[in-house]
């Protein structure tokens, strides 16, 4: 129960955008992740699994802004028709309207005046709703629409900069890591130098 509560408190300390995705760790000074040449795959591989994180969560947010960007027209459509047949209860007279059945196909109908629409919720689901009610839910569902989409391109432009962050710290550590290969070889070279000079003498 101990470990599990340090976890959660450990999480909570991370910090994160105001949808949880935790900020990347900017790498100013190498040394700070990287003690010795031994560090430098561990290292790297770990950060090589944050950037596909990010990237694994990028893709979903582009699924889900696609999405959202399809179903909003729809939304919009079905309010403004909600609110046409709302202006029209006090007539008596029914309009003739062309309706959509599907993608290519259209039919003619009449429609009296009404105070009550049929709304699709999903899943095969239709329910009866008063118009006021059905305007208040589609106005409400548009509100939530827009609020997650603006959420999602934020969020989109969050992951980008942590991934760039990221690759940013890869180079880095690799830079770091050719810098001290380049060290380890002259340091030998130095040693055989002395030692053929010891030889010599």
């Amino acid at each position: 129960m101990a470990s599990t509560d340090k976890e959660a408190a450990a999480r909570d300390a991370t910090p994160s955008n105001p949808r949880g995705i935790p900020y990347a760790p900017f790498v100013d000074k190498v040394e700070d992740y990287v003690t010795s040449r031994a560090d430098v795959e561990p290292t790297l591989r770990r950060f090589q699994e944050m950037i596909a994180k990010y990237q694994f969560m990028e893709q979903n947010l582009q699924r889900r802004v696609a999405g959202l960007k399809d179903k909003m027209p729809d939304i919009r459509k079905t309010l403004e028709a909600v609110r046409f047949l709302k202006l029209r209860t006090g007539e008596s007279d029914p309009i003739e309207t062309t309706f959509e059945l599907n993608d290519t196909l259209y039919a003619k109908a009449e429609i009296p005046p009404t105070d009550e629409v049929y709304l699709w919720l999903g899943a095969n689901v239709m329910l009866s709703y008063p118009i006021d009610e059905a305007e208040a839910l589609l106005e409400s569902k548009l509100q939530a629409a827009k609020q997650s989409l603006s959420n999602c391109e934020e969020d989109l432009d969050f992951l980008r900069e942590q991934i760039t962050t990221m690759e940013v710290a890869v180079a880095r550590v690799y830079n770091w890591d050719v810098v001290q290969k380049r060290k380890e070889k002259e340091e030998e070279e130095k040693g055989k130098g002395k030692n053929s000079q010891n030889s010599g003498s």
